[in-house]
């Protein structure tokens, strides 16, 4: 962890000096936690630390043992070369482990801002990419092409590769068999 930028720096200005922090979009986002069950919590650390979806047909859900390599489906792996929370060659092992052709996308920055880069053109922010991961993450980062900019418009890219045609946005949200229950954005955004 990064205890200096991430505790005690809030710690002296917000407790000790009785400084607002500043409006800053990260914060909010920051804010917005995940609300899981107890047993769904419990399930997730113990998976984590039984690394049980690194063997295939360890990990069992509802009865069927979990092969991530058998995920054909092409994937669009991304990590933060600074997360303190996930090392990116963590997360590239964990790519490697699904079936499928894979792009891994590796941001300079950290956890949170790896991943909330839009593009600007003031962005000094660069980013490593390439299909080719099935190498050990140190020969990875060294034949990466590194790119200038935020990975959105690759993912984009990526993306509409993959998409097919455009269709037309439908005029009412639900359908006969699946109503709408609520107007957009949902009940679950409201903070309470």
């Amino acid at each position: 962890m990064r205890p200096n930028d991430l505790i005690w720096n809030y710690f002296v200005n917000n407790y000790l000096l009785g400084k607002d922090p500043p409006a800053f979009d990260i914060l909010y986002w920051n804010q917005d936690t995940v609300r899981l069950a107890a047993g769904l919590h419990r399930d997730f650390v113990r998976l984590a630390l039984a690394n049980a979806l690194a063997v295939p047909g360890e990990a069992e859900v509802l009865g069927t043992r979990v092969d991530l390599g058998a995920v054909t489906l092409d994937s669009y792996v991304i990590a933060g070369l600074a997360d303190h929370v996930v090392p990116w060659d963590n997360a590239y092992r964990s790519a490697q482990l699904l079936g499928g052709e894979k792009r891994f996308v590796l941001p300079t920055s950290g956890h949170i801002q790896a991943l909330v880069n839009p593009p600007s053109a003031e962005s000094r922010a660069t980013y490593r990419v390439t299909d080719a991961t099935e190498i050990d993450a140190e020969a990875w980062i060294g034949v990466a092409d590194v790119k200038p900019g935020s990975w959105w418009p690759d993912y984009r890219d990526w993306l509409s590769q993959r998409a097919g045609d455009l269709k037309p946005a439908p005029e009412t949200l639900g359908s006969r068999k699946h109503k709408a229950r609520a107007k957009a954005p949902g009940s679950y955004v409201h903070a309470t």
